[in-house]
């Protein structure tokens, strides 16, 4: 691999975002647009969920970033850097980045976005997920 070339490939990229396309879609009143130059998922059309990073700031890792719970990035960070990570421009609101170029367990990356949907839904949307 020389040295410019990213650790994977476009194909990569699309197959991580049809993964989570299937994910988003069984939540109440999720949206896909581009946001930023990046595939960025809406609660509502409006608040953002979560959103898809490849190599955004040379970083060269491609990477989901999503809301959590107050104290999970610290907690995750600490737990497992080399698959979590502060993303710039949200980390200081307690986003976190989850790398998805590393091995990916994609029942955890499904409980990590419904999380999300949680932490930035209404609570109405969050009671139908509950299916009340």
């Amino acid at each position: 691999m020389e040295s410019d070339e990213l650790p994977y490939a476009d194909a990569d990229v699309d197959a991580a975002a049809e993964r989570l396309r299937a994910i988003f879609d069984r939540l109440p009143e999720v949206t896909e647009r581009i946001s930023h130059g990046a595939i960025a998922f809406f609660v509502r059309g409006e608040r953002t969920v979560a959103y898809v990073t490849s190599d955004h700031h040379g970083e060269w890792m491609l990477a989901l970033v999503c809301a959590a719970p107050a104290g999970a990035q610290e907690d995750l960070v600490r737990q497992e850097p080399a698959r979590f990570f502060r993303p710039p421009y949200v980390g200081h609101r307690g986003w976190s980045g989850v790398r998805r170029d590393v091995d990916v367990d994609w029942d955890e990356i499904a409980t990590i976005v419904e999380t999300s949907y949680r932490c930035v839904a209404p609570k109405t949307l969050v009671r139908r997920l509950d299916g009340g």
